[in-house]
């Protein structure tokens, strides 16, 4: 079974406009909390650990419902569309509030000023209606692409998805290394980047039929079960025999069978430590760098720009090797990587030039785990469950994204900036530890009649 490029190409540009923002999100909102409010570390990350604290109940709750509902343009398309206009509208006001209270006079001791605490808590309610917006449409828009694509070439689906959504990191690091500048002015930036989101969405909308595919591809799951069932009765590969078994089990309507719960809060725990290691990185990296590096003017920004290209060029190689190999050794090695990345990072007492190995290394490492999570996760379940799956997946992952800037946050402040990396490696090994347990939502490696074959973007 082949994958649809071209579809799967316009499906991401949804998390094109979610990764735009997101990048702006962890890399600009601690520095306005920082510089504009002059908050500490540890009520930073309370405040960054905000949205992820509001996914927790969100999304499952809106994958579940758009699981449910049913439009002329599908049942996922409506959040996205609702769900993007009322985020770039409140974007816009926050780097307003931003631009106002930056232009107050600097307070000569620690009492922060009526007049910027007033701006401070207009921020603050600004911010948790943006994330409310933004919640709206990430289960959604992420359950879209395991909607529109047969399950054996998920991986290489999400492979593309994930690609999407690096350029859209990238296009947002490029304004902020162009555009960031001392006054604490991040109009011009916002700006672009609600640009890039609702061109992003347009461009979907026009694009994809969701009414129209959904049931082709039910009906192409529905062939594929029937002919992985047939070969596993002849097979005694533990892989096939697994998906299939658990594929009659959750499309029965029943419940899933034991060894495949056990996998499922497995590879759920795995998501939940390595995001913990990785958000951590990703949330303080801006004030990691300017603090202990003392690098000025959205210079951090540079280094996270290798990283993700490293991501988009690897991204269709990943989920290539992903049908290799299997998604969960190459989740394992991923997580090598990124180990081997935080733990040389570590050592730096200064930047350079040659750090920037090692977030080509962490691009890569966070590309296979993300390539091949995901579909790991709704492989158990069956296909009118989707939404809830995507739902569940974030839950464990926005969980871990809300203790972590909380707890980094504080070793940042209390102990040391040098705490953030061995924080970032202690979770990934526990990750791989884990995940080392998971033995279901793989997938059965495909044989492919030539190399070529990889390449195919027909329908």
């Amino acid at each position: 079974m082949k994958l649809n490029y071209k579809r799967t190409f316009f499906i991401g540009f949804a998390f094109l406009s979610i990764c735009a923002f997101w990048q702006m999100y962890d890399n600009i909102i601690p520095l306005m909390l920082k510089d504009t409010f002059h908050l500490n570390e540890t009520v930073t990350g309370a405040i960054m650990a905000l949205d992820n604290v509001l996914a927790v109940f969100l999304l499952p709750i809106l994958g579940t419902i758009s699981d449910k509902v049913d439009t002329p343009i599908g049942k996922r398309t409506p959040f996205i569309v609702a769900g993007t206009i009322l985020a770039v509208i409140l974007y816009y006001i926050l780097g307003i509030v931003n631009k106002r209270a930056s232009l107050l006079p600097v307070p000569d001791t620690a009492q922060m000023s009526p007049d910027l605490k007033k701006y401070l808590i207009i921020f603050v309610i600004v911010l948790f209606l943006l994330l409310i917006a933004m919640g709206l449409y990430r289960s959604p828009a992420v359950a879209l692409m395991p909607d529109l694509t047969p399950k054996p070439v998920r991986s290489q689906g999400n492979a593309v998805i994930n690609l999407m959504g690096a350029i859209g990191g990238v296009y947002t690091l490029i304004l902020i290394s162009l555009l960031s500048n001392e006054e604490n002015d991040y109009i011009p930036i916002i700006l672009g980047v609600i640009a890039i989101m609702l061109i992003a969405i347009i461009i979907l909308v026009l694009t994809i039929r969701e009414k129209k595919i959904a049931p082709i591809v039910a009906k192409e799951n529905e062939e594929w079960e029937a002919i992985q069932a047939k070969e596993a009765k002849e097979s005694t590969d533990e892989v096939l025999k697994s998906a299939v078994e658990t594929a009659e089990a959750t499309e029965a309507g029943g419940s899933l069978p034991k060894d495949v719960k056990k996998s499922l809060l497995l590879i759920l725990i795995s998501i939940a430590l390595w995001f913990t290691a990785y958000n951590a990185v990703s949330t303080a990296w801006s004030r990691y760098a300017t603090t202990v590096w003392n690098m000025k003017n959205g210079g951090y920004a540079n280094c996270l720009m290798v990283g993700t290209v490293a991501a988009c060029l690897s991204y269709i190689p990943i989920g290539i090797m992903a049908a290799k190999i299997g998604r969960k050794k190459s989740i394992l090695i991923g997580i090598v990587m990124l180990l081997i990345s935080y733990s040389s990072v570590a050592m730096y007492n200064e930047f350079s030039a040659s750090i920037n190995i090692f977030f080509v290394l962490n691009g890569i490492g966070w590309a296979a785990i993300n390539v091949n999570s995901l579909p790991m996760v709704v492989e158990m379940c069956k296909e009118s469950d989707v939404g809830k799956y995507t739902g569940l997946y974030y839950t464990f992952s926005m969980s871990a994204q809300i203790v972590t800037p909380i707890l980094s946050g504080a070793l940042l402040q209390y102990v040391s900036y040098r705490t953030l990396f061995p924080y970032a490696c202690v979770f990934m090994v526990l990750a791989f530890v884990t995940m080392m347990m998971v033995k279901h939502g793989d997938n059965k490696p495909q044989k492919k009649l030539n190399k070529l074959e990889y390449l195919d973007v027909d329908d």
